[in-house]
């Protein structure tokens, strides 16, 4: 791992923040989606391009629970489209919706569990000229792909990172958003977010958990 990246003073429409940015190391991935999904809110997405660096802070996440969870590409089983989701913790899962719009998922859990957190809205703190509300715009405003699909982010060119901010006060719990066809699964509380934060995608409508 290279060194840390030291950032001067960052400002986000919510909170100042400082410090050393720290990448993520391999092990914060691999634990359940939902622990992990949680534990990324408030974390910074990095994307080291040839005009600099785009930085977000996340504020906004969603879990996929592996194949039996029927809102999840891998309810569906390995495919050459959810192999990524398959493979092992700390990788991109990346896809296009729509034909236009691409999401960025974080592969979660063991190999073989088909489990991973969808970035849904970034707060933008460097590099970042459009909006990041919304899994499509995030992606867009990032400059992430389908040439980023299974890229690791434990590497240097697209990674996330801890620094010395603290962490959200509180998190909210609601429904994913777009899963009506799920069944059950469409009503569960696996979506998570920084409650009153502007860049959230959707007002929010969920319970608050600590």
């Amino acid at each position: 791992m290279s060194s840390p990246v030291r950032l001067d003073r960052l400002v986000t429409p919510a909170d100042p923040i400082q410090g050393d940015c720290r990448r993520l190391d391999r092990a914060f991935y691999d634990r359940p989606a939902e622990t992990v999904a949680r534990d990324l809110l408030g974390r910074l997405l990095v994307h080291d391009t040839p005009g600099g660096p785009r930085i977000g802070r996340i504020v906004e996440v969603e879990a996929y629970l592996g194949p039996g969870d029927l809102a999840a590409h891998t309810s569906r089983g390995r495919t050459a489209r959810t192999k990524a989701m398959f493979g092992p913790p700390g990788h991109a899962y990346v896809y296009l919706i729509y034909g236009m719009h691409h999401c960025m998922n974080v592969v979660t859990g063991p190999e073989g569990s088909g489990t991973a957190v969808l970035l849904r809205a970034l707060a933008p703190v460097r590099g970042l000229d459009a909006s990041t509300s919304g899994p499509g715009r995030l992606c867009r405003a990032m400059g992430v792909t389908r040439d980023h699909y299974g890229i690791d982010l434990c590497g240097d060119t697209l990674w996330l990172a801890r620094d010395d901010a603290p962490g959200p006060a509180d998190i909210a719990a609601s429904p994913r958003i777009g899963v009506d066809y799920a069944g059950e699964w469409a009503a569960k509380p696996l979506r998570f977010f920084v409650p009153g934060h502007p860049a959230v995608s959707r007002a929010p409508r969920g319970k608050h958990t600590p």
